[in-house]
């Protein structure tokens, strides 16, 4: 039988400016920027990754008509705009409003047609975002700094804990289990959540780490990258969710399709 077809957002764009092609290579130009371990992680958890490129918004419901499920990736800070905040906190990164409204289209639309979302790091963020939710733009400003949100250990080394509502989907996914070890790579967080989102993850410090939908289709994200922590079960486990739950609505859709 074939697989569920996931598309995975590209929400970093590498300028001409930054990249560094080979001498025998295509001159500088832009560039997405999409770490194979999100193509890994899916593979492995018995799906076929597609990279979505971000392009006009006219594209968006001819490629959901072809994919069964949608993996919201990592990157860089949302702009506060997005969100309608117009101050702008000292310690924020560089933002590209356009690339912000393609993933936020992106993801309303899958929510409409009920196709099953995941987001990771960035990408709980833009779910958020995109029920109408806000983010805590720099979360040094209501920390101690006792718990290390931007680790300098690499992606599968985890520096942290969560706790998980055990009367959650999330929890019920990682098989059962109300904590977890994670990593850590962000600056910025879930503030006020968005319609019919609830929080279901946190860190120490208060820090929400994990959203999901109170609906029946799969609309949910963790803050950490789960996608590095795949030799993992409980975190590799949220790839397969995601993948089980394709399945299932494309099922459901060549049912509907057939009748």
């Amino acid at each position: 039988m074939s697989r569920p077809l996931i598309g995975v957002t590209t929400s970093e764009v590498r300028l001409a400016e930054h990249t560094d092609p080979l001498p025998e290579g295509d001159p500088p130009q832009r560039e997405m920027a999409l770490g194979m371990v999100y193509m890994r992680a899916i593979e492995l958890a018995g799906g076929i990754p597609v990279v979505l490129p971000p392009l006009g918004h006219d594209t968006i419901a001819p490629l959901l008509e072809r994919l069964d499920g949608v993996c919201l990736s990592g990157g860089p800070d949302i702009d506060p705009e997005g969100y309608g905040e117009e101050t702008r906190n000292p310690h924020l990164g560089a933002t590209e409003p356009g690339l912000d409204a393609y993933e936020l289209a992106l993801a309303q639309l899958a929510d409409a047609r009920g196709v099953p979302v995941l987001g990771i790091c960035r990408g709980v963020q833009a779910l958020n975002v995109a029920r109408g939710g806000s983010l805590h733009q720099h979360v040094g400003d209501l920390t101690d700094g006792a718990i290390e949100h931007r680790q300098s250990a690499r992606g599968g080394v985890t520096t942290h804990s969560v706790r998980i509502d055990p009367a959650s989907r999330l929890a019920r996914v990682m098989g059962g289990a109300t904590g977890a070890e994670v990593n850590s790579f962000h600056h910025q967080a879930a503030d006020r959540l968005g319609q019919g989102l609830r929080a279901v993850a946190w860190a120490p410090d208060g820090i929400v780490e994990g959203i999901e939908s109170d609906g029946p289709e799969l609309y949910l994200g963790v803050q950490w990258h789960a996608e590095s922590l795949v030799d993992r079960p409980e975190h590799l486990a949220l790839f397969r969710e995601l993948v089980e739950e394709a399945d299932a609505y494309r099922q459901d859709e060549r049912g509907v399709r057939a009748a």
